[in-house]
């Protein structure tokens, strides 16, 4: 499932993929494939998105059903 929730808050704070990669320490790959939910990122990446973005773990990664 996409993650058009990370996307929009990357967006806001205007970053790109690699600025974000960067400051949290992986590859700009690896956030594409969050984005587009080709990854299932732990939950140490998770948090580091969020305090990145000044997001909570609820605004970027729940599913709702």
């Amino acid at each position: 499932m996409k993650n058009l929730k990370m996307k929009a808050a990357r967006a806001e704070k205007d970053l790109s993929q690699g600025e974000l990669a960067e400051k949290i320490g992986v590859s700009r790959q690896t956030i594409g494939l969050m984005e587009t939910g080709k990854y299932n990122p732990s939950l140490q990446l998770c948090l580091a998105v969020c305090h990145v973005l000044s997001k909570t773990l609820d605004e970027l990664f729940w599913q709702d059903e």
